[in-house]
């Protein structure tokens, strides 16, 4: 088979489309033809030397794909060749077949397209579980994202709506707004131009957010604690703004409030599991229904990873890029 490789880390030009030996099931374990994947920061950060992948883990980049059941491995019941499947991964995205533990294999949603449903199982993962499984947001209580218009901020509007939420999105251009009020987003704050602690204050009466989705990190610690409602939740998944900053705990208690991060790749297969569950139930329904939708910006061929890693780095897209394994010539 053919796959994504980085023989040296570095720029977008390190991803090499070349042919590698073909994966094998074992037990508990699913091989899939994949159809696509979909870029995630988390392959940027891997293509530079800095997030290697768990132990066990495909070498080759890709949190997620779609595809079509090719062969089933010792102990697995419940899914037949030819099924058509997405499926949450610790790696191994792009290529064109991958092994995948079956608790983490999902069904393709209905009104979802076998390509499109690549873009789904990263963001739907993260954001069940980090605002609904940690956080707990519930029906009245307002959500902060941070990124609004990525991959995890367009579904992240989607669900917070879905549960009744109110929500608030940050980002860098008017254009980007515009889309999320489109997906729903009821706040709408110019990261460039605007204070979000200011702002988010004057539009909620005061109170401030009860949950933020914060991908940023350091660099927006102290004033993401600013920005909490009394008894918030900040939940951190991301560090585009740094690794240390200063925490003020005394802001903290006055709100009884609580800072969380968590990280899905590097999580134990029983935990992911449990995810890939939460998010069947409770998420596919949704999409099947037609309140949440997937929501991508480009395809591009998967031999193209390069220039939809550049992409991504220019930060002009809405949603998710996806990449489409090439048909054989």
């Amino acid at each position: 088979m053919h796959a994504i490789t980085i023989p040296e880390p570095g720029g977008p030009e390190a991803l090499v489309w070349t042919e590698v030996p073909d994966p094998e099931p074992g037990e508990g374990e699913v091989l899939v033809e994949v159809a696509a994947s979909a870029v995630n920061r988390a392959d940027l950060l891997q293509r530079q030397g800095f997030y290697d992948p768990p132990p066990g883990a495909s070498p080759y980049p890709g949190l997620e794909c779609s595809g079509r059941v090719a062969e089933l491995g010792p102990g697995v019941s419940g899914w037949k060749v030819g099924d058509e499947v997405c499926a949450l991964l610790s790696g191994g995205g792009y290529a064109e077949k991958v092994v995948v533990p079956v608790g983490q294999l999902l069904p393709l949603p209905d009104g979802v397209d076998l390509i499109t449903a690549a873009a789904l199982p990263e963001a739907a993962c993260t954001v069940w579980s980090n605002v609904f499984m940690l956080a707990h947001l519930r029906p009245g209580e307002t959500l902060l994202v941070h990124g609004g218009a990525s991959g995890i901020g367009t579904m992240a509007i989607q669900l917070a709506k879905a549960v009744g939420a109110k929500v608030a999105v940050t980002a860098g251009s008017q254009d980007k707004l515009r889309r999320c009020a489109e997906l729903g987003a009821d706040i709408l704050i110019d990261y460039r131009e605007q204070d979000f602690v200011a702002e988010l204050r004057a539009q909620t009466g005061g109170s401030g957010a009860d949950v933020i989705l914060d991908i940023i990190g350091a660099k927006y610690l102290d004033r993401n604690v600013r920005a909490l409602a009394v008894n918030g939740r900040l939940a951190v998944i991301g560090l585009q703004g740094g690794v240390k900053g200063e925490l003020n705990i005394g802001a903290l208690l006055a709100k009884r409030a609580a800072v969380m991060a968590t990280s899905l790749r590097g999580r134990p297969p029983h935990e992911k599991t449990a995810i890939v569950a939460a998010v069947r139930e409770h998420v596919w329904p949704l999409l099947a229904g037609g309140v949440v939708r997937p929501v991508v910006d480009q395809h591009l061929p998967m031999n193209e990873a390069s220039e939809a890693h550049r992409a991504l780095e220019q930060g002009t897209h809405v949603g998710k890029v996806v990449l489409v394994v090439p048909k054989a010539s």
